[in-house]
């Protein structure tokens, strides 16, 4: 049951990181434009981002791994989107009236608004993977299982939100959903683990006694 939860919370990452990803386009294109330059912008830093993710979540997973622990990273990543609603506009005047050329404009505004939250999530997929392997020879395995779970859940997040969500709702509406759906679910697998030690314990007491 662990591992299908820990699964669905990858699938949900994955879904989320590319939504967000699809939506920077819309939300900078007011100030900078929607040339090919702002999407590689976007897509640069979203690259980097992940890969510090990667990173710091690979060295993270080596020191005391709990499902407690996993949940901390989803809500850290949940509130780290919410300055894309609150604050993108403002910021992305100040940047826009002082930097001309939009290239630069457009990745500045990228760095602020997407680097932070997309380490935390990039964080998610190393940290999924050492929660998941109970056996070293079966790393692999699982990693595979993890990496097709995640990018079906980002190619889904890709087209739902491209197909639906921007034709229903305003970009502001989705990004709030996204956070709010990390937040619960980081939630969840905190409680989740809080319950599972609990059950340990009482199990462990009783064969004490």
């Amino acid at each position: 049951m662990t591992n299908k939860f820990i699964y669905l919370l990858a699938f949900c990452s994955g879904f989320s990181i590319m939504g967000i990803e699809l939506l920077g386009g819309r939300i900078l294109a007011p100030y900078f434009g929607s040339s090919i330059h702002i999407w590689g912008s976007i897509i640069t830093v979203f690259m980097l981002s992940l890969s510090f993710g990667y990173l710091l979540g690979g060295k993270l997973s080596t020191h005391s791994v709990s499902l407690k622990h996993y949940g901390i990273i989803f809500i850290i990543g949940g509130f780290a989107i919410l300055p894309i609603v609150y604050f993108a506009q403002p910021l992305m005047e100040i940047i826009f009236v002082n930097i001309e050329d939009s290239r630069y404009g457009s990745l500045l505004s990228s760095i602020a608004l997407f680097f932070i939250p997309t380490v935390f999530l990039g964080m998610l997929s190393p940290y999924s993977v050492r929660l998941l392997t109970t056996h070293q020879d079966h790393s692999g395995n699982v990693a595979g299982n993890l990496y097709f779970i995640s990018t079906l859940g980002s190619a889904l997040g890709t087209i739902i939100t491209s197909f639906y969500l921007v034709l229903y709702f305003d970009v502001n509406t989705i990004v709030l959903s996204f956070s709010g759906l990390l937040i619960i679910l980081g939630a969840t697998a905190a409680v989740a683990a809080h319950k599972f030690t609990f059950l340990k314990q009482h199990q462990q007491t009783i064969i004490d006694k």
